[in-house]
């Protein structure tokens, strides 16, 4: 298992003092942090202290509302597991029941003020609290020894490449010289319940020599079209035609819904197989007008897939990732509280008809994922069966996420040789790509550490160049920007503190080492 479950001994002979703590009102953690975390950095232990600490200010009609979808409802499951009531079902309402009322009267809610309000009135498992403790400990170790790790590989890459003076090069990360048209067409999908959606569609007002490429974006959870816009402007203004669709059923409008109460889930569970399509009908409709609109400039045959979050699943479903039911139901079990966020979206998938799931699309030639889910949902299994280029952007702050868990863990299962994986140190799950905070993100991740000004240009800069690069090699074919694919150039772009690292599949073996050992100091 991932999660070990064996505890250190001194935890266990102090949880009578813990227990009589927590009924006494006094959390220990917020004095002797490293009695729950065990030996981490001391900046993690700030951070989890800030975690504890946390104000959320939530409506409780509208959390309400949330914990009677199946997500909610999941989450809740989940949590009951940490409280001695006579029945699960008890437990899930005691928990619920005191979220609500904490947040209904105090106008907001966080996890220590929770703690002191719950043990109050019931029987806490101590045991279950300090592994979860335990799991976060490890899991902010893990990232910062992983930070430390992926950047000996990609120093170690860069000795590998010829020296390039990047100086002398283009700056890739400035926008191009096409000027960009805006156009919004509606979709109709009479094949599915005639699914209606929109499509923002960026493209260069003067075309590039030769073939025009195609770039699709799939938005993430919560998220709409428009929050890609300047990353798709980017791409526009070096030639490319750049299609944003919008997933009905788990944007920013679904999320809007269910908090008004007109929608009882945070997503649709037919969206793991209608964004994959969504992306499908964009790429049909596209070659449709492609002859009297486009002049047959449009090259269809090698289209790129870029996709943030649950639009990184998208992409690797595409790409021929499948899901793995068996490997799925093992992850999901409810026993431990997991500190992966994502899982709450990947298990809805056990909800859905078991067979098999393939969207791969011959016409998708390269997909790059940023902050993907799918480590349980595909497995080892469903993303071996990934042929195309892939590049993976990942953030060491990634609370949704995590890297280690989610991008890291699954970069060596690809079975393409052309893959790349990019770390940035500091960013989050959310402030890259989408700027804005909608629904679920207002509700529940206000304590991520979002990001503004100067930090959020870094990482926009990031994405801009290695997506442009990316894309310019494996859609386009253009060798000439080969070298922005080297771990040379991440280190030249780099900027402390939020350095970049680049690996490709020469340090996956390597990586793979890195990972079986945590794995065995896990246990």
């Amino acid at each position: 298992m991932f999660w070990s479950n064996k505890f250190d001994q001194a935890r266990l002979n102090s949880r009578k003092r813990v227990k009589a703590l927590l009924k006494s009102k006094i959390i220990p953690g917020i004095v002797e942090l490293a009695f729950y975390l065990g030996r981490v950095s001391e900046e993690d232990q700030v951070e989890f202290r800030k975690l504890l600490e946390q104000r959320l200010d939530l409506n409780p009609v509208q959390l309400y509302r949330f914990f009677h979808t199946p997500i909610g409802e999941d989450l809740l499951n989940r949590f009951s597991n940490l409280i001695n009531t006579e029945g699960d079902s008890n437990a899930t309402y005691a928990l619920r029941e005191t979220l609500i009322k904490t947040v209904a009267e105090s106008e907001g809610l966080s996890v220590l003020k929770f703690l002191r309000k719950f043990s109050t009135s019931t029987d806490l498992k101590i045991n279950l609290i300090l592994f979860t403790a335990k799991q976060i400990g490890l899991l902010l170790k893990q990232t910062e020894a992983m930070v430390t790790q992926i950047s000996k590989l990609s120093a170690a890459e860069a000795t590998l490449h010829r020296l390039v003076d990047f100086s002398a090069l283009p700056d890739i990360r400035e926008s191009g010289e096409c000027g960009i048209d805006r156009q919004i067409i509606t979709l109709k999908d009479e094949s599915r319940r005639l699914r209606k959606f929109r499509v923002i569609v960026y493209q260069p007002q003067t075309p590039r020599p030769g073939k025009t490429p195609v770039v699709v974006i799939s938005h993430g959870l919560g998220s709409s079209p428009e929050d890609f816009r300047e990353y798709a402007q980017h791409l526009a203004s070096y030639g490319y035609l750049v299609a944003l669709p919008q997933h009905p059923g788990s944007d920013s409008t679904q999320i809007q819904d269910m908090l008004a109460g007109d929608s009882r889930e945070v997503f649709k569970l037919n969206e793991f197989i209608d964004r994959p399509l969504d992306i499908i009908c964009v790429i049909n409709e596209l070659e449709r007008r492609n002859q009297l609109e486009y002049r047959g400039r449009l090259n269809l045959q090698a289209v790129g897939v870029m996709g943030h979050s649950f639009g990184g699943y998208t992409a690797l479903a595409l790409a021929g990732a499948e899901i793995d039911f068996e490997k799925l139901e093992q992850a999901c079990e409810p026993v431990v509280v997991k500190p992966n966020i994502s899982l709450l979206l990947q298990c809805r998938a056990l909800r859905l008809p078991r067979k098999t799931y393939n969207f791969r699309d011959e016409r998708v030639k390269a997909v790059l994922p940023v902050d993907s889910v799918g480590s349980e949902v595909f497995g080892p299994k469903g993303l071996s069966q990934i042929k195309i280029p892939v590049f993976m952007i990942a953030g060491s702050k990634d609370k949704m996420a995590p890297a280690v868990l989610e991008q890291i863990r699954v970069f060596p299962w690809l079975a393409t040789s052309n893959r790349y994986l990019a770390l940035i140190k500091g960013k989050a799950h959310v402030g890259n790509f989408s700027k804005s905070e909608t629904g679920l993100k207002c509700m529940l991740l206000k304590t991520l550490p979002h990001l503004t000004g100067s930090n959020a240009t870094i990482f926009y800069n990031y994405a801009y160049a290695m997506s442009l690069a990316f894309f310019e090699v494996h859609i386009s074919k253009n060798i000439q920007y080969l070298p922005y694919l080297q771990s040379s150039y991440a280190k030249y772009i780099s900027q402390d503190p939020f350095n970049l690292y680049l690996i490709s599949a020469s340090s996956v073996d390597e990586l793979n080492q890195v990972l079986q050992d945590f794995r065995a100091k896990l246990g």
